[in-house]
């Protein structure tokens, strides 16, 4: 599955408004990042200071 099919599938599941390049909170430090992608039903973010993006729960962000 492609990652935009991926990152559909999340909008449409999780009610979230997931795009890639779009800027997220990570909820529970309150780090912003930027999406990156998807692997299955995680969005991939890239947190600020961090050197690659990691899954997070489509729940788990603040789409801004």
């Amino acid at each position: 599955m492609a990652i935009e099919d991926n990152l559909d599938y999340i909008r449409k599941t999780y009610g979230v408004p997931a795009h890639r390049g779009g800027h997220v909170r990570y909820i529970t430090t309150g780090k912003l990042g930027i999406i990156k992608g998807s692997s299955g039903p995680h969005v991939l973010v890239l947190l600020m200071g961090e050197q690659h993006a990691k899954p997070y729960h489509p729940t788990d962000l603040e789409y801004l």
